[in-house]
């Protein structure tokens, strides 16, 4: 009885609850315990269905949801192939794939990269550009910085922007982020003295650049001047210089041809196209003073074959030159009005770039003043007379450069230090 009467304080305690029928073991069978009587009934229980959730359990689709962005995410740690059957088969990727992905779609984030081996780094950054991270305008710089601060000339040693002054427009920062180059080719870009690239040109960052093509930027002797002065008093800067274009700049004269005496490790220079009033005493002087002569003939230094985009982010640039070329292509609406102007017989005013190639006609019919240095050839078994003319011609030279120097400094004392000089270099 005591046991009944639990078990019947049990059923009414939670009689709010569909439990079902209660089933009790007692002397070796099986009684079904009645709810409404609290008794206990011999009866073989009925078997009923046997339900693993609720009557108003439902199941959802993954495919069904608004946001599958989670769904796609999953999709992408798998590479999908077809067999030669035809069949479709997958398999999942190496945790290192998925790991440079994500650092990939997160490298703005990243503190700093150096110390990390450059191997990763390299395919870190083929991975970002895929996705374009370098092409966003705050966060592609901000990424760019960090690998160009760690692996200088590995992310990009020689940069060929020749003709392409809208992508130095539109990318100027980035372009300035880049460390450690060794050729830098800016022709046909229309900069003129007072843009911040060339004022770049003279920081520490591109100390090393050895080619520098600087051909029709509407540069000046103002513009030289300014470009040289770390070089002409702080020995700094430019100094490492071999190949300088300057041709097709027509405001540079003989007081600008003055301050590029002082890169004396010039190998090549081309001066064709500017605004020299005495060329024979230009010509001497260049030759006199670091050791250039004049070619009969053009160089091959000049035709702008050698500089070319090279390093990790030579697609990078790729990026932002198609993107210059997306903003500017003409719109749906331009193009109707233009095919009806055609249906009319009308013409529309053509606004083309002006391209290098009429100013290298130009420069060819004003003549080639470009200068090379010439390789000494040593002789095995020299003449004493041949030596000792050697020394009188070597100590001639040396009186005619202490001659033009003198005169040089009496004349051009302003061209040293001058206030302005002074002035610019307190920028540095």
């Amino acid at each position: 009885q005591s046991w009944s009467r639990g078990m019947s304080y049990c059923l009414h305690s939670e009689s709010h609850l569909d439990t079902g029928p209660i089933y009790v073991r007692e002397n070796g069978k099986l009684h079904v315990v009645n709810q409404g009587a609290g008794g206990i009934q011999d009866v073989t229980p009925k078997t009923r269905p046997f339900r693993l959730f609720s009557r108003s359990f439902s199941v959802e689709l993954c495919m069904n949801r608004e946001d599958d962005r989670a769904r796609r995410q999953r999709t992408d740690h798998f590479i999908f192939t077809y067999t030669k059957e035809g069949n479709l088969r997958y398999s999942a990727k190496s945790l290192f794939s998925l790991v440079l992905g994500y650092i990939s779609d997160n490298v703005d984030h990243i503190d700093s990269l150096i110390g990390f081996p450059e191997q990763i780094a390299e395919k870190l950054f083929s991975a970002a550009e895929a996705r374009q991270k370098f092409t966003e305008p705050v966060t592609g710089l901000r990424a760019l910085q960090k690998f160009t601060e760690a692996y200088g000339s590995l992310v990009l040693c020689s940069l060929c922007l020749r003709n392409r002054y809208l992508v130095i427009s539109e990318k100027l920062e980035e372009i300035k982020s880049f460390r450690e180059l060794t050729c830098l080719d800016l022709s046909c870009c229309k900069l003129g003295d007072e843009h911040e690239l060339l004022e770049h040109l003279t920081k520490e960052a591109l100390s090393s650049v050895k080619q520098l093509l600087l051909k029709d930027n509407s540069l000046s002797d103002a513009g030289l001047r300014r470009m040289t002065a770390p070089v002409r008093v702080l020995k700094k800067g430019l100094e490492n210089l071999l190949v300088l274009d300057l041709s097709c700049n027509p405001k540079i004269t003989d007081v600008g041809i003055g301050y590029l005496l002082s890169f004396k490790k010039l190998n090549c220079l081309d001066i064709s196209g500017t605004g020299l009033k005495d060329v024979d005493a230009v010509i001497k002087r260049i030759q006199m003073q670091i050791g250039l002569v004049h070619s009969k003939v053009p160089l091959k230094e000049f035709d702008h074959s050698n500089c070319k985009t090279e390093g990790w982010a030579e697609q990078t640039v790729l990026q932002w030159e198609q993107a210059v070329m997306e903003a500017i292509k003409p719109q749906d609406n331009l193009r109707s009005r233009t095919a009806a102007l055609r249906f009319y017989g009308k013409t529309r005013r053509i606004e083309e770039v002006v391209k290098c190639t009429v100013v290298e006609a130009e420069t060819k019919a004003s003549g080639n003043l470009q200068f090379y240095k010439e390789k000494v050839q040593n002789c095995h078994l020299p003449l004493q007379k041949e030596v000792a003319g050697s020394h009188e011609l070597k100590n001639n030279r040396k009186r005619a450069l202490a001659e033009q120097e003198r005169e040089r400094t009496s004349k051009q004392k302003h061209l040293c230090l001058t206030v302005e000089d002074w002035d610019l270099l307190n920028t540095y």
